[in-house]
């Protein structure tokens, strides 16, 4: 259980393949209500003991949350590299009880850096319509916000990579 607000970053670093029983772990520990709006619907355990396994992959960086040394939250990087200008999907998921202490805050500083480091030019963030927190953060980081009926697409511009931006990837 959390200890209350951060006075510091919490620990992020990039997900390998050796943090795969983690990732796993991480995503059943999630109750319906956050698997449904991860997800975007309702889940079996079996789907999202699939995902978790999966998460780790070529086209995709991974970064995880570890606020007490277990894995807490992650944060997807998706490249759409068959779109230009090059474009990437951004998700991320932070355990209910590890929510509004900064953790999504931090991991998404860390995905804009890395899709900036990577020449990403869009980044594409979607949540369902009922999804404030992820609507909250979006507009924290200046994205466009499209409505829709039941879901909003947040579009966000990474600036072209700088020697701090790489920096700040690299060592966080």
């Amino acid at each position: 259980m959390n200890s209350g607000t951060f006075t510091l970053q919490p620990h992020i670093r990039r997900l390998w393949q050796a943090d795969q029983p983690s990732l796993v772990d991480h995503f059943q520990r999630l109750d319906t209500a956050s698997r449904r709006l991860r997800f975007g619907g309702l889940v079996s355990d079996a789907f999202v003991k699939d995902y978790a396994e999966h998460v780790l992959s070529l086209d995709a960086v991974a970064f995880g949350a570890f606020p007490d040394g277990k894995l807490r939250g992650v944060a997807e990087l998706r490249f759409l590299l068959k779109v230009w200008p090059w474009s990437a999907e951004v998700a991320l998921l932070v355990e209910p009880s590890w929510q509004d202490e900064g953790i999504g805050d931090a991991l998404l500083n860390r995905l804009i850096s890395a899709a900036q480091n990577r020449g990403i030019k869009k980044v594409h963030m979607q949540c369902l319509r009922e999804n404030m927190r992820m609507q909250s953060l979006a507009k924290k980081h200046d994205a466009v916000l499209d409505f829709d009926i039941g879901e909003v697409e947040a579009t966000l511009d990474p600036p072209w990579p700088t020697p701090m931006s790489v920096y700040a990837e690299l060592f966080g």
